[in-house]
């Protein structure tokens, strides 16, 4: 789907749906932290022996979502990672990854984030990062723009101009989930830019939309670990694209999260070549 091509809300049934994501994020928020650096019911839900932790916050924040969309709208659908798929058919459909990072949310690391994206006939629209430790909420839509409500008070997002992968602020959760190839082509990457992190998690696609990063490198994605980056990092000004550098849109994946087009372009010589 090209960016033409992206449906549209209305601007009063948009603006009825931000409130309604803040809103979201509230309740989820009132079950997680309480369950943050505390005992909080974890569990592996791995297999082949691979570790991979869910909570008690996992749980209660999305049922608490999952509670209130069939309250508030009966008629959408909601997909999300800890209870699967319910009318993802639907025109309207929320799709929902209560805490992304529980490893650093076990760890008591306050990068974990709360995902939720309104998708639309089969695009996201509207999204939303929350770090509600952090008081933060990064909520956007390519049509109303994005914003950081944090402290009571509210300021746009703009992402920051970065012309050349040898200035850039990079990322990615970790190396380590990427195969042979890709790690490669992220090794190529890295020794480019001026600065790499890890282990951020979707708080990284966050940063990106504030300007204080440029490009993210992903892999081995789902769709809720996506859509609600889309609408966020595209209301302020960046681009969600795969690694041949195609928008993403709701696809998991290969992700790259950038703010200019001009580093994307840069990074996708190396990434392209492992591109899926």
């Amino acid at each position: 789907m090209t960016d033409a091509a992206i449906p549209a809300l209305a601007p009063d049934r948009l603006a009825a749906f931000d409130a309604f994501l803040v809103e979201l994020n509230r309740v989820s928020a009132e079950v997680i932290l309480p369950l943050f650096r505390v005992e909080n019911g974890l569990k592996d839900k791995g297999r082949d022996g691979a570790y991979d932790p869910v909570t008690a916050a996992d749980h209660g924040a999305e049922a608490a979502i999952r509670k209130l969309i069939g309250e508030r709208y009966r008629d959408h659908g909601v997909i999300g990672e800890e209870y699967g798929e319910d009318r993802a058919d639907a025109e309207f459909v929320w799709v929902v990854d209560p805490i992304d990072g529980t490893r650093g949310f076990v760890a008591g690391l306050p990068l974990w984030t709360t995902l939720i994206a309104l998708r639309f006939r089969g695009e996201p629209v509207l999204g939303s990062i929350g770090q509600p430790y952090l008081d933060e909420l990064y909520i956007g839509s390519q049509v109303a723009g994005s914003r950081l409500m944090s402290r009571g008070s509210s300021r746009p997002l703009k992402v920051r101009a970065c012309p050349r992968l040898t200035e850039a602020v990079i990322a990615t959760t970790d190396p380590d989930i990427l195969n042979g190839a890709e790690l490669g082509a992220w090794t190529q990457v890295r020794a480019a830019a001026r600065l790499a992190r890890m282990s951020g998690d979707a708080y990284c696609y966050a940063m990106v939309a504030l300007g204080t990063m440029d490009l993210v490198v992903e892999a081995g994605l789902q769709s809720w670990d996506v859509e609600a980056a889309v609408p966020v990092v595209e209301g302020a000004g960046g681009l969600v694209t795969d690694w041949k550098g195609k928008r993403i849109g709701r696809n998991g994946g290969q992700m790259v999260v950038a703010g200019d087009r001009r580093c994307l372009d840069e990074a996708l010589v190396a990434l392209s070549r492992s591109a899926k």
